[in-house]
């Protein structure tokens, strides 16, 4: 059994004359299934070694993104690229600050990325690539080709190309947690739980901007909203912009605060004394009348667990309030007590990958779409 890192890079790049005509090559394996899920290679013109191995490693990077990748190891035989992109050595070079600000912007979409160093001759493979690819001199577009089955000759008489084969893993179920947008009671911070409000005019710009911003993301497959007004209506903003349904959910509603219902939180404790404390500290205890937060986590988790069965590889759109999202992200982070740490601004976005016996939080309260809205 492998016992060391599932994913691995590794990268290279050349340059005949330094600088000159130059290339990179980068492969991405699954050593585990001992399979190799990317190869990548391009000539990219009068460049300096430095250059072409800091493009392979984006390369590299940029493969394992679209393959869901969430740790990789990175081997280069580059001791320049592997020290900087570690932190160990200074990046003096205005043309190496930029390529490695793009490097780092990449790998901090992962959940952890470790450079290690290889002589040249443990890179063979991606020396080869990068080889082909100063070869062809640019001859031809980068293009993609068929898995090696597929294809009538064998891979290593293709010239330089993008060669993709082999899906990655990719999570079981990606869910993008939206809250909905304004109204009156969370203008004025009141407990809003079965309060059917609708959004304010505030509310609905903001369900247009996220809409915006989830249409410039990969393909969403469904969408959920709570049955509550203004819950549809933030989720039909979004369906008018990417075309997909909505379908009411009454498990995504928002937890009942019973006698509490339309208050402030100073009016709610003043009226709740030591009960109101008990809720505060216990997630099992509900306010009077109402539903408490492990009640809420468990119909919403529930219906998380429907949706790990019918939307199998999908990202899913939940539109919901900020009950049942914090209940989701705290019991993802390692239980619902970290909820009450979490803050949830209106509209805005979060996201949790579920993959087999492992979930990873991969978006936080993300609002960056609302601007001066």
């Amino acid at each position: 059994m492998n016992d060391g890192p599932r994913y691995v890079a590794m990268t290279d790049g050349g340059s005949r004359g330094n600088p000159g005509p130059a290339g990179y090559g980068a492969v991405l394996v699954d050593t585990q299934a001992e399979l190799v899920l990317a190869e990548r290679a391009e000539y990219i013109g009068i460049e300096s070694n430095n250059v072409a191995e800091y493009r392979g490693l984006i390369a590299a990077l940029e493969a394992a993104l679209e393959l869901g990748v969430e740790e990789l190891e990175v081997r280069m035989d580059s001791k320049l690229v592997v020290e900087q992109m570690s932190g160990r050595w200074k990046i003096k070079h205005p043309g190496m600050q930029t390529l490695a600000l793009q490097a780092k912007r990449l790998a901090d979409q992962l959940d952890r990325v470790e450079y290690v160093w290889i002589p040249r001759a443990q890179n063979s493979h991606a020396d080869r690539l990068a080889n082909e690819a100063m070869d062809g001199g640019g001859k031809g577009d980068v293009r993609r080709a068929a898995p090696p089955e597929q294809r009538d000759e064998p891979a290593d008489n293709t010239p330089e190309t993008l060669v993709t084969s082999h899906p990655g893993p990719p999570p079981s179920l990606s869910l993008i947690l939206l809250r909905h947008g304004e109204t009156e009671q969370s203008l004025q911070r009141r407990f809003s739980g079965s309060s059917d409000l609708p959004l304010t005019d505030k509310g609905e710009a903001q369900a247009g901007a996220v809409a915006q911003r989830i249409a410039g993301t990969p393909p969403i497959a469904a969408i959920y909203a709570s049955p509550l007004q203004r819950a549809r209506q933030t989720a039909e903003a979004v369906s008018s912009v990417i075309g997909v349904p909505v379908t009411i959910e009454a498990q995504l509603r928002e937890i009942d605060f019973g006698d509490w219902e339309g208050l402030t939180f100073a009016e709610a404790q003043r009226i709740g004394g030591a009960e109101f404390d008990r809720w505060r500290e216990h997630t099992d205890v509900a306010p009077p009348g109402g539903e408490s937060q492990a009640k809420c986590l468990e119909r919403v988790a529930a219906f998380r667990n429907e949706l790990l069965e019918r939307h199998k590889y999908e990202r899913i759109l939940i539109v919901t309030h900020v009950t049942p999202i914090k209940s989701l992200l705290g019991e993802a982070l390692g239980g619902l007590k970290i909820a009450s740490r979490i803050n949830l601004d209106l509209c805005s976005l979060s996201r949790i990958d579920y993959h087999r016996g492992r979930t990873v939080v991969k978006l936080v309260n993300e609002i960056s779409h609302l601007g001066d809205i």
